[in-house]
């Protein structure tokens, strides 16, 4: 399975979740189309999956080296936890926005496609490789989609009925994935060790993840100690989204980050 393959795949599974999303919204009911919406995104959910798969195997390697195979992941993980939390909580709006950002960097990797290099540098050559950017994909997906959240829920503070269930999706997602973004960080310094030496030498990477890991954790004592308010913490979400997205790529373009141990290619 090379890249050239993607838009095939990328193509099929965008048309599986949208007409999954379009059939949940329809009006009225029924055991049938519910089955019929339930197998779109799970086909949907399970052919990006089998490129993934088929990718990695073709490459001999996980692909998680370059922003655009990372943005498979992201993809991939947003459609799962959206589908998962329509399953649990029944929110065809939150489904929707999720499968709406999987659409979003489809295209992007659709646009922008990739040259891979089935090789590895020395550096990535460890264990650690696969479990240390997983969990941090995870978690950066689980925050996206609380981020989904804050924005659904900022919209219905200023202009709607606030829903006090938005404030428990969005809490619940947001211990999940800082307990991701925990054990990468975790998994990172051991890595580091046996690559370079130290657990941590405040390579840009490292501390923007680590202030990332500040923000989410602010939120976290914000909400405990201010369980009663709701627009700050979404705000909170939001500004915390942010230095995610500036610890996941908006650093590579740092002058600083040009002697980064981060930087492979």
């Amino acid at each position: 399975m090379e890249w050239t393959n993607f838009p095939f795949f990328g193509i099929l599974s965008s048309i599986l979740w949208i007409s999954g999303v379009i059939i949940i919204w329809l009006p009225g009911g029924g055991r049938i189309r519910k089955t019929f919406f339930h197998l779109l995104i799970i086909t949907g959910i399970a052919v990006f999956g089998f490129f993934l798969v088929a990718l990695w195997i073709n490459l001999g390697r996980a692909p998680m080296r370059t922003l655009g195979e990372t943005r498979l992941w992201y993809a991939f993980f947003l459609s799962f936890i959206g589908y998962i939390a329509y399953v649990r909580w029944r929110y065809k709006w939150f489904l929707s926005y999720s499968i709406l950002m999987s659409l979003v960097f489809s295209l992007i990797n659709l646009i922008y496609p990739e040259n891979f290099s089935k090789t590895l540098v020395p550096a990535l050559q460890s264990p650690w490789f696969v479990p240390h950017v997983i969990v941090y994909i995870f978690g950066y997906a689980l925050l996206g989609a609380a981020t989904i959240v804050a924005l659904k829920g900022l919209y219905l503070d200023y202009f709607h009925t606030f829903r006090k269930s938005i404030m428990n999706l969005s809490d619940n997602l947001v211990y999940l994935g800082f307990a991701f973004l925990t054990l990468g960080l975790l998994f990172g310094a051991i890595w580091a060790k046996e690559a370079w030496g130290h657990y941590w030498t405040w390579d840009p990477k490292e501390t923007w993840a680590f202030v990332t890991w500040l923000a989410y954790l602010l939120y976290i004592h914000y909400r405990h100690f201010h369980p009663a308010k709701v627009r700050t913490p979404l705000w909170m979400l939001g500004c915390a989204f942010i230095i995610l997205l500036v610890a996941w790529f908006g650093v590579n373009y740092l002058p600083a980050a040009s002697d980064s141990i981060h930087v492979y290619s």
